[in-house]
């Protein structure tokens, strides 16, 4: 049995219960020995307490036998060997510190949801204007690496310390970060804001899929939790109004690429001193590195220069705005969720990913007036529906 002492924070003494030989320094003991007080010479100013008054005391291998036992061996001057160690502090303020990290968790979600919608406001009329998802893309990743740079170079940040290894583990993620983010950023070029988030909102059912071939099982009512996710996509995407395969598949694929970069991503954020701030930011610049050779490939300087020339004599000088302001939400955004992934599950994220769509097809709707019928809404209704009994079942 380990019980457990509240020390009042005074100084006391203990000469009578926690003995050190003479001559031995004085550090921290790991073991003491109860005795009998008569059979102890009495010292006046000789000894002095060997444990902290601050902290709760935890007295180990102490059972109710070796205590009533300890009472009748105190005639015969025996010893009782106790074990004894400071509580941590953590411990004992446990219920605040966890309260603490929700509030943590629900600021970092709504900080989260509330950059997303204003970046894919943005974002979708940058591609109306300038349909060049492959650069646009390349744009979002430069703007954010830039910005980490400053930040470490005025130290308003603290730069990590990695190593090659460090970035031979990151360049996996790195991969699916960028097909993920170029796949969106395609299907939002093809479709409305409203239908690419609605097929996105399938991803727990991604996750769910992925996580059981990595040999994760779940209970049955998250199985059939998916049922409604999928059913209400798939009703969705049959009566969108402005329905294109490539902007379906371009949001499928940024579905399974994003799912499997977050369940790396936590394996690769786990015992490296390295904050959920920072390994984005890495991989961010790996993810700029690997993208713009493809994106010079796919499209090239030629046709941004003819694309760029005529979103200027139709929109004017504000589409630079638009431009700037899509890059440096798309960071800020992802940099919120990789600060909310390192305090939480994969799992977790991605249901938190998924209800912050709701926000985003309700905002791109209003503001950019996109028609829906009664069955397509139905649909996403449905779908959202079904990540909230995801959630629970979850749970």
């Amino acid at each position: 049995m380990i019980c457990t002492v509240k020390q009042p924070a005074i100084s006391i003494r203990v000469s009578d219960i926690f003995l050190r030989k003479k001559g031995l320094p004085s550090t921290p003991v790991q073991s003491c020995s109860i005795v009998s007080p008569s059979s102890l010479p009495r010292e006046k100013n000789s000894l002095r307490s060997l444990v902290s008054v601050q902290k709760p005391l935890h007295l180990s291998r102490v059972g109710f036998g070796d205590f009533v036992g300890s009472l009748v061996r105190r005639e015969r001057g025996d010893f009782v060997t106790c074990d004894a160690y400071e509580a941590d502090r953590s411990e004992v303020g446990g219920a605040p510190s966890k309260a603490a990290k929700k509030v943590k968790i629900g600021i970092y979600f709504a900080t989260w949801w509330v950059l997303n919608v204003v970046f894919n406001i943005y974002n979708k009329k940058v591609l109306n204007a300038f349909p060049y998802p492959w650069l646009t893309s390349t744009l979002s990743l430069a703007c954010g690496s830039l910005i980490m740079l400053f930040c470490w170079a005025t130290k308003i940040v603290e730069p990590p310390k990695t190593d090659l290894q460090f970035w031979k583990d990151l360049f996996p993620v790195a991969v699916l970060h960028t097909i993920g983010h170029v796949a969106a950023t395609v299907s939002m070029s093809k479709v409305a804001v409203s239908f690419t988030h609605i097929i996105k909102s399938a991803e727990p059912a991604f996750s769910v899929m992925v996580s059981r071939l990595l040999g994760e099982e779940f209970p049955a009512p998250v199985y059939l939790s998916l049922i409604p996710i999928i059913g209400g996509c798939g009703l969705a995407a049959v009566t969108e109004l402005n329905f294109n395969m490539i902007g379906f598949m371009g949001a499928m694929i940024s579905n399974l690429a994003f799912v499997l970069r977050n369940i790396y991503s936590k394996k690769g954020m786990k015992g490296k001193d390295i904050s959920g701030m920072n390994y984005y930011a890495c991989l961010s610049m790996l993810s700029l590195v690997i993208l713009t050779p493809f994106a010079i490939a796919v499209e090239g300087p030629q046709m941004w220069a003819a694309g760029w020339q005529t979103a200027l004599s139709q929109i004017g000088p504000q589409v630079i705005w638009w431009v700037a302001a899509q890059s440096i939400f798309y960071h800020l955004y992802n940099q919120v969720s990789y600060m909310s992934l390192d305090e939480i599950s994969p799992l977790t994220f991605s249901i938190g990913n998924t209800m912050k769509r709701i926000s985003v097809i309700v905002s791109s709707i209003i503001i950019f007036h996109t028609p829906v019928q009664p069955i397509n809404a139905l649909g996403a209704a449905i779908a959202i529906f079904g990540t909230f009994l995801y959630s629970q079942a979850n749970q």
